[in-house]
């Protein structure tokens, strides 16, 4: 035992030494993570810093800037544009999450069977994804028109009378909807047909014997395997369609009236159309809170899935 600790205390002694050296290289690992702390801090934090202290300042553009504290928040308590811009945005992002989850699901459910060309259609569908946003606006802005746009013509030969679209207050959510669903559809088939892949065959097998039809199966087997998905789906187009802004302001900025008027829209609105920069940092500031608690409550409902492999074999 004494000879093991006299060489314990001598390979301690060589080990201080050794570090005493002069001379020895100690790694520095801050020049590189220097740039990327400058890149951080300039294209994240001091824009939301700015904005913050921009909110609390009563600032239209092209005059003095005066230090307004709450002022531009309670605005908005009580500014009926803004809540009415809130209703839209609730409403567009529950259509915008719903429709494409059911088709997407529908889709990838027809394209997870063997069938013909089953490649060839699966890279026809996703192609409106690829496709720019703008240019998708401009081209369902021509096919909404009431009378040269296709879809009335189409609509015509089933006896459906014109349609005014995306002209008409009570239509036009429903219509850019429609546009949102058409784009984005093929990203839920292509998340869901993922958890399709890893659902395992043999559950199918004991079903099939035990006399289950195709509903039952799919509900009792195929939904909650692929609910992780789902949720993963849900999580994506959530935050995706609440911070839409390309595909309406093309199409409608916010019109007819203020009928399709998001947050998004209002903001952008209130900051560069009417110069008002501490009343849309305010909102901008909201914006943010309101989204983050949105991912929040998501987050929390996606851990409530089961999603360990064990649960989903």
């Amino acid at each position: 035992m004494a000879s093991v600790s006299m060489e314990t205390t001598a390979a301690v002694k060589a080990a201080a030494k050794q570090r005493s050296k002069p001379g020895r290289f100690v790694p520095n690992y801050w020049p590189f993570v220097i740039p990327a702390l400058v890149v951080v801090a300039a294209v994240i934090v001091f824009p939301w810093v700015f904005t913050l202290w921009m909110s609390v300042n009563s600032w239209t553009l092209g005059q003095a800037q005066v230090f307004a504290g709450l002022d531009n928040y309670l605005r908005l308590a009580v500014d009926l544009r803004f809540w009415e811009s809130l209703w839209h945005t609730v409403l567009y992002t529950t259509l915008s999450v719903v429709a494409p989850l059911f088709l997407g699901t529908l889709a990838a459910l027809i394209f997870d069977a063997q069938f013909p060309f089953r490649g060839l259609l699966r890279g026809v569908f996703v192609m409106p994804m690829m496709a720019t946003p703008v240019a998708i606006a401009l081209v369902w802005t021509m096919m909404f028109h009431p009378q040269l746009g296709v879809l009335n013509y189409l609509l015509s030969f089933i006896g459906i009378g014109p349609q005014e679209w995306i002209y008409n207050q009570k239509s036009v959510i429903p219509s850019l909807v429609l546009v949102e669903t058409w784009q984005w559809t093929p990203l839920v088939m292509l998340i869901v047909l993922g958890g399709l892949a890893a659902v395992p065959r043999e559950p199918y097998e004991s079903a099939e014997i035990d006399g289950a039809n195709v509903w039952q199966k799919f509900r009792y087997l195929t939904l909650p395997m692929i609910a992780p998905f789902l949720m993963i789906a849900v999580i994506i187009r959530s935050i995706d369609a609440v911070k839409s802004f390309d595909i309406i302001y093309a199409m409608t900025q916010g019109g007819p009236g203020t009928a399709s008027e998001t947050i998004n829209i209002y903001l952008y609105n209130t900051a560069f159309s009417y110069y008002d920069i501490g009343y849309g940092s305010a909102m901008a500031v909201i914006f943010f809170v309101l989204i983050v608690m949105l991912s929040f409550i998501l987050l929390k409902v996606k851990q409530r899935a089961n999603w360990s492999d064990g649960e989903t074999r």
